[in-house]
């Protein structure tokens, strides 16, 4: 069996969506499957608007980060034409008409597939996120955890 380790560190919905396509398609192929979300890319792991999150003790600068992070995976912003939230609008209508899967259901499917969603906590700690408001089903750890992952695979990404 091969592995697979993908570092997600963008917070763009394109972005965000390659890289659950490539890892569901490397756990469909029997590889197993590491992905570090570190820094804008953990917004990808938000629950939707908090949803069962409870208010955290944060700073002022965390509260900031926090609140101006998108509070679910589908409300990220696309990497180009934006356009205030019209271009994901648009770009999910077009990809609901080609039976493309969100990025909601790409998250579900590689938990299905047994993928290792790991949370970089470093980044929360900076970002203000607590692990409450993080989908279940995914670890908590830092670089060294990855680097542990990425020294055993054959591929490592950077989304």
């Amino acid at each position: 069996m091969s592995k697979k380790t993908l570092i997600v560190f963008s917070g763009d919905y394109d972005r965000v969506m390659a890289a659950f396509i490539i890892a569901n398609g490397a756990a469909a192929m029997d590889d197993e499957v590491t992905m570090f979300f570190t820094f804008w890319g953990l917004s990808a792991l938000r629950k939707t608007d908090g949803a069962g999150a409870p208010s955290a003790v944060k700073s002022g600068l965390q509260k900031m980060f926090s609140g101006m992070l998108p509070k679910s995976p589908e409300k990220l912003n696309i990497s180009r034409f934006n356009f205030g939230g019209l271009g994901r609008s648009m770009m999910k209508k077009v990809m609901k008409s080609q039976n493309v899967m969100s990025v909601s259901e790409l998250i579900a499917t590689a938990q299905e597939q047994g993928i290792k969603m790991i949370a970089c906590t470093m980044s929360m700690d900076v970002l203000g996120i607590s692990k409450e408001e993080l989908i279940d089903g995914i670890e908590y750890a830092g670089v060294a955890t990855y680097l542990g992952e990425a020294d055993e695979s054959n591929v490592n990404l950077f989304v």
